[in-house]
This record gives structure tokens, C-alpha cells and sequence, in this order.
């Protein structure tokens, strides 16, 4: 079983960059694929970007397509969320999340999540 600490949230101006990292325990952080969502105040929690296991494959929202880059490095049982160009749409508490037996790709299969960290960009 894997647990789940996010790290890195914080205040930023807009057109800014922040690193979101997410520090998973436990021995089999290999074998799930991993994702980062977002969740604003009274929205729903949407998808933001998803990596498989080995990491040579990985999947975006439209909307965050060519600003966000997700990354993991198996070896430290941690996922990253580079952001770049930030915008205030951007805002959010950022959760990561783990898919036993999916892809990333779909929100569907997504089973474990952290605490979350509060990104703010301001405008």
C-alpha cells in the first residue's frame, strides 16, 4: 500500500513556475501509475496531468497542455508537477494520486491520494 505526501504549493505571481513533488512510502510505488488533480473552492476535483509506471508515457488536460510537465523518478518514490506560465485559473489545492491498475490516463482508476497542497497565483 502506498501512502502519499505532496509538497511544494505555494503563492506565486502570474506568468510564475512552481514544482509540486509527492513522496510516496511503501515498496511497490513502481507498480502505479500516478496523477495530479486540482480541486478549487466549490469545484470539482479535475484531472491535470497522469504518467504511467516506467514513465515514458504521459497525459495532460487540455488545459494545462505545453505549460505542465509531469515526471517521476522511481528510484526516489516520488512524481513531480513542473507548472510553468501560471495563470490565476491555475489556483487550486493540487492533490497526487495513485492507479493501481490503469494507465494514468483516465481518472477512473485512481484509488490513492494525498493531503493535497494549495497553489495560489495571483494576477
Amino acid at each position: 500500500q502506498v501512502q502519499l505526501v505532496e509538497s511544494g504549493g505555494g503563492l506565486v505571481q502570474a506568468g510564475g513556475s512552481l514544482r509540486l513533488s509527492c513522496a510516496a512510502s511503501g515498496r511497490t510505488f513502481s507498480l502505479y501509475a500516478m496523477g495530479w488533480f486540482r480541486q478549487a473552492p466549490g469545484k470539482d476535483r479535475d484531472f491535470v496531468a497522469g504518467i504511467n509506471r516506467s514513465g515514458g508515457n504521459t497525459y495532460y488536460a487540455d488545459s494545462v497542455k505545453g505549460r505542465f510537465i509531469i515526471s517521476r523518478d522511481n528510484a526516489k518514490n516520488t512524481v513531480y508537477l513542473q507548472m510553468n506560465s501560471l495563470k490565476s485559473d491555475d489556483t487550486a489545492v493540487y492533490y497526487c494520486g495513485a492507479d493501481r491498475f490503469g494507465s494514468g490516463a483516465s481518472r477512473d482508476n485512481y484509488s490513492l491520494w494525498g493531503q493535497g497542497t494549495q497553489v495560489t497565483v495571483s494576477s
